[in-house]
């Protein structure tokens, strides 16, 4: 009877050990997926804040866990199921998708660019009961954008992330899917928040006794308009840089390489001519034709979207 005993506890044993290396596994694997996945999560990083420039304070928290919130579901309920899914069953279906939505994210960007420059519109603020429920409106429609063009970057996220697990198991990619999803998410939008809270931050310092922390918390209340208009400049650029090298890839992909060939090569050259600077030439290089290509992309895009008769712009006058 003893003996049974233990030989049962031993294959509980086994079994725990096993378990605990298959997480080790999937936690190594998503920390390798993670980390090629990079430059998408710092493109991210820097897009989100510019949704809760002119917030008022107390909703910046708020409209950033919504964000959160909406990334998390976006990847858990939308990407993971649909990408696992095409990995599977269509996996020539993931490059054409991968496209359109780089092709959104380079319409955004230069977008932005052209209400920035262009033809952008401002209208007056509204006044008591109406601004507030302007207010509203114009918190929704932030929190919805900002969950839009998160989708985008979070598709892209999990494909790089799948690309780099391909040859696991279809359960252990999913696990490792998951896992990356959950950390992803929880990095970039806690900077987020850290981010748009650090002059906050700044005005608890200079309640403090100490002259350094005062000097400190200066320095930051007075650097987060800059700051925060710079990381808005940089969400913009990083929009258009990552459309811009969805599409160059994402053609690669397709059988039209001489685009992706060209920069390459160009990259290539950059990163052999500088030698210790090299790497990063060679990425400042790719970023730029790349960001280029989110350019022309996106400013097609919006021609089609502002000027022609179907257009956004010729539906809103008709209002």
């Amino acid at each position: 009877m003893s003996g049974g005993l233990f030989a049962l506890l031993d294959d509980v044993a086994a079994l725990a050990k096993l378990a605990a290396a298959s997480v080790d596994d999937v936690g190594a694997a998503a920390g390798r997926a993670s980390a090629k996945a990079a430059g998408v999560v710092v493109d991210d990083t820097a897009v989100t804040p510019q949704y809760v420039q002119g917030v008022a304070a107390q909703r910046e928290l708020p409209i950033i866990k919504k964000i959160a919130v909406g990334s998390l579901r976006n990847k858990l309920l939308l990407i993971l199921p649909a990408t696992l899914v095409l990995s599977q069953f269509l996996p020539f279906l993931l490059t054409p998708i991968l496209m359109l939505g780089g092709t959104f994210l380079c319409y955004e960007g230069a977008e932005k660019v052209w209400e920035r420059f262009g033809g952008g519109h401002h209208e007056q603020a509204p006044a008591g009961d109406a601004a507030r429920a302007s207010a509203e409106e114009t918190e929704k429609r932030l929190i919805s954008g900002a969950i839009r063009t998160d989708l985008i970057l979070s598709a892209e996220i999990m494909v790089i992330s799948l690309n780099e697990v391909a040859d696991e198991s279809f359960v252990s990619r999913a696990a490792i899917l998951v896992v990356v999803a959950i950390a992803i998410t929880v990095l970039v939008y806690g900077v987020v928040a850290l981010i748009v809270k650090m002059d906050d931050i700044g005005l608890g310092l200079t309640q403090r006794s100490s002259a350094l922390a005062k000097r400190v918390g200066r320095g930051l209340v007075n650097a987060m308009p800059g700051l925060l208009a710079g990381i808005s400049a940089v969400g913009t650029v990083a929009m258009l840089w990552v459309g811009g090298h969805i599409l160059l890839v994402g053609a690669d992909d397709l059988g039209l390489s001489a685009p992706y060939d060209l920069v390459h090569h160009l990259e290539e050259a950059a990163h052999d001519a500088l030698g210790a600077v090299g790497s990063v030439a060679g990425w400042v290089v790719n970023t730029f034709f790349s960001a280029l290509v989110g350019v022309v992309v996106g400013a097609v895009v919006v021609l089609v979207v502002h000027l022609l008769p179907f257009g956004r712009s010729a539906r809103s006058a008709t209002h």
